[in-house]
C-alpha cells in the first residue's frame, strides 16, 4: 500500500473539488440570497483541508495498484461527503444538523437523490444550485474526471478507473488511454448535460430549473428544485424530455461513444444488454397502465402519461416524480421499487445491480435447467453470441449474494431503530439502488427517521456506488495484509 502517494491524491482531489463550490458563489452574489458567506466559508475550508493533506506528502510519486485504487476510491467519495456537506451546515437556511447535511451531501454525490429537505422551493437559489450540482458531479463520478488528469499529476490512474466503473466487466477501454478514456466520457456526459438543458428551456421551464434539472437528469440523481420535483411543471413536453435523457443517461455509455465516433444508430439495437433494459421498460409501463386504467386511478390517457414516466423515473433509479405512485393500487409500488434492482446498463449513471448482471443470472439459471435434462453437456452462457467467462459468471453470483446479504442486515439494522417493515424495506432499497424515494415514512423525505437511520443508511447510499465489493473489500484482513 502506497500510503503518502494515496494521501496525496486524496489532497489533490479534495482541492479540486472546492472549484466546484465557485458556481453557487456566483448565484448567490446574481440573487443575493444571503448564503454567499457559507459557500466562501466551505470554499476555504476545502482548501484548506486538501492543502494540509496535500502538502506533507506532495513529493510523493508512484503508480496506484489495485489495492491503491480500491483503497482511494472509498476514501474519496466518504472524504468528499464530508466536505460536501459543509455548505449546507454552515448555511442559515436550511438549519441542518451535521448529520442531516452529511445525509444530503452524500445523497447528491451517490445520486441516490434521497432528501432531508422540505419546503424546497422556498430555499435559497445557490442551494438548490449546489445540490444539483453535486448529483452532476457524482453522476458519472468525479473519480473518472481525476484520472483524466492524473498523468499530469505523476499518478497512473488505470486502477482507479476499475475501482470506480460500474458494471461486471472494468477492462474494456473505449480509446488505448485511460484518460482519454475518461474525456471521452465526460465530453459526451457534457454535451448530453446541455443539450438536455436546452430541451427544458424551450419546452418552457426557466433557465435556472432548466440548468439544474439537467445536472440531475443526466446524472439520473433525482433531486430537482421543487417539492413536488417534475410534476411542479405539469407539462407533458418537459416530461418527454425528461423520459428520453433518463433512458439515454442509463444507457452504457460506450454505446454513445460508438454512435459518436461511427456516426450511427444501429449498435444500440444489437446490444444485448441495451435491449433487454428496454424489454425490462417495456414491461413494466405495459402493466402500470394496465392497472391503472383497469382500477380508474386515472383517465386513460393520464394513466398511460403517468405510467411512462413514473416507470421509467424507478427503474433507472432517477427518482422524479410527477404522481405520488406510493400510493397506486395493489402491486405497483411494490412493483416499481423491485425494477429498480436492475437500475441501468453498466458504465452508466444508473443505480441498481445493473441490467448485464440481471441478463447473466437469468441466462446462468436457464442453463441449470437446461443442465437437470443434460447432465453432461458443456453448456456455455453466452451475451450476444458471444460465451461468457466462467470467472464472470462466478464474480456476478457472488455480488448478487452480497448485495442480497446486505440488503437484509441493513434492513434489520433499520428495523431495530422503530422503523416499520415497509418504510426500512423500501428505504434500503432505494438507497442502496441509488433510486431516492421509498414507500412508507420515506415516499416524501426521510427527514423523519433518527439519526442513527440516516447514518445506516449514508452507507448504504456508498455501497450502492461504489457497487458493495469496493467498500466491503476494505473490511477483509486480506486487503491489509502487506
Amino acid at each position: 500500500m502506497h500510503f503518502k502517494v494515496i494521501l496525496r491524491v486524496i489532497g489533490l482531489l479534495v482541492m479540486v473539488f472546492s472549484v466546484s463550490l465557485i458556481p453557487p458563489i456566483i448565484v448567490s452574489l446574481i440573487y443575493s440570497d444571503g448564503v454567499l458567506d457559507a459557500f466562501l466559508y466551505a470554499l476555504a475550508i476545502n482548501l484548506i483541508g486538501g492543502f494540509l493533506l496535500w502538502i506533507p506528502v506532495h513529493r510523493e510519486r508512484g503508480e496506484l495498484k489495485i489495492r491503491d485504487g480500491f483503497l482511494v476510491t472509498v476514501l474519496f467519495w466518504t472524504v468528499l461527503g464530508l466536505f460536501g456537506s459543509v455548505p449546507f451546515f454552515l448555511a442559515e437556511t436550511p438549519d441542518l444538523t451535521f448529520t442531516d447535511a452529511l445525509f444530503e451531501s452524500i445523497s447528491g454525490l451517490t445520486t441516490t437523490g434521497a432528501t432531508i429537505l422540505t419546503g424546497i422551493d422556498d430555499l435559497p437559489e445557490s442551494i438548490l444550485f449546489y445540490r444539483q450540482l453535486l448529483n452532476w458531479l457524482g453522476g458519472m463520478g468525479i473519480i473518472v474526471l481525476a484520472v483524466a488528469i492524473m498523468p499530469m499529476l505523476g499518478i497512473g490512474g488505470m486502477q482507479l478507473y476499475r475501482a470506480e466503473t460500474p458494471g461486471p466487466v472494468k477492462d474494456t477501454k473505449l480509446t488505448p488511454r485511460i484518460a482519454e478514456t475518461a474525456k471521452a466520457l465526460w465530453y459526451i456526459y457534457g454535451t448530453l448535460t446541455v443539450v438536455c438543458a436546452l430541451g427544458y428551456w424551450i419546452a418552457g421551464m426557466t433557465l435556472f430549473d432548466a440548468i439544474c434539472h439537467s445536472f440531475s437528469t443526466v446524472a439520473i440523481g433525482g433531486f430537482s428544485t421543487h417539492d413536488a420535483s417534475i410534476g411542479y411543471f405539469d407539462n407533458a413536453a418537459i416530461e418527454m424530455i425528461c423520459t428520453f435523457f433518463m433512458i439515454t443517461a442509463a444507457f452504457n455509455f460506450a454505446l454513445h461513444f460508438y454512435a459518436w465516433r461511427h456516426k450511427s444508430i444501429w449498435h444500440y439495437f444489437r446490444d444485448p444488454e441495451a435491449r433487454f433494459f428496454m424489454f425490462i421498460l417495456s414491461c413494466t409501463i405495459s402493466l402500470t397502465a394496465i392497472v391503472l386504467i383497469i382500477t380508474s386511478t386515472y383517465e386513460w390517457d393520464s394513466a398511460i402519461r403517468y405510467a411512462i414516466f413514473e416507470s421509467v423515473s424507478i427503474a433507472t433509479t432517477a427518482g422524479f416524480g410527477t404522481s405520488d405512485f406510493s400510493s397506486w393500487p395493489h402491486f405497483l409500488p411494490f412493483l416499481l421499487i423491485v425494477t429498480s434492482f436492475a437500475g441501468g446498463c453498466a458504465s452508466s449513471t444508473g443505480g441498481g445491480m445493473k441490467v448485464i448482471r440481471i441478463l447473466l443470472i437469468l441466462k446462468q439459471g436457464f442453463r441449470e435447467i437446461q443442465r437437470l435434462v443434460h447432465p453432461s453437456a458443456v453448456i456455455p452462457v453466452k451475451i450476444g453470441g458471444k460465451a461468457i467467462h466462467e470467472r464472470v459468471v462466478s464474480a456476478v453470483w457472488g455480488f448478487f449474494s452480497a448485495y442480497l446479504l446486505m440488503y437484509v442486515i441493513l434492513m434489520v439494522l433499520l428495523m431495530a431503530t422503530g422503523v416499520d417493515q415497509l418504510t426500512a424495506w423500501s428505504a434500503v432499497a432505494a438507497t442502496l439502488n441509488n433510486l431516492g424515494p421509498g414507500l412508507g415514512e420515506v415516499a416524501a423525505n426521510y427527514s423523519s427517521l433518527a439519526d442513527p437511520a440516516k447514518w445506516m443508511l449514508c452507507f448504504s447510499m456508498l455501497l450502492g456506488r461504489l457497487e458493495v465489493f469496493t467498500l466491503l473489500v476494505l473490511f477483509t484482513p486480506m486487503f491489509w495484509q502487506r
